[in-house]
């Protein structure tokens, strides 16, 4: 069973994440991944895609041009669980190499 992360396993889980913040007015977590085409955005975008599918856990994906942003939650516990964690990670592991850097 998923349940959600909270008090220091939250902050701890969130603090091994590179480049991922807290979405201030929700329960979520969210990071922009940088291309330089919109092409490679977008097929980043299908990567993203197929590792949802496979997890059966779906992100939020948002395009602009040359950039993704990607925003995690679990619908069904209401907030951040280790599932959007392990989401997170997998992504972060085809990332463009100056995203998997820590931005904070």
């Amino acid at each position: 069973m998923v349940e959600r992360l909270v008090g220091a396993a939250r902050k701890a889980a969130i603090k091994e994440l590179h480049g991922w913040s807290e979405v201030e007015d929700r329960d979520a977590i969210r990071k922009t991944y940088h291309f330089g085409t919109f092409v490679e955005a977008w097929g980043f975008m299908s990567q993203v895609a197929l590792i949802a599918e496979k997890m059966d856990h779906h992100p939020e994906l948002f395009n602009v041009d040359n950039r993704v942003e990607v925003i995690l939650t679990s619908h069904d516990v209401g907030g951040l669980s280790e599932r959007d964690l392990r989401f997170a990670h997998a992504i972060d592991e085809f990332a463009p190499p100056r995203d998997k850097l820590r931005s904070r």
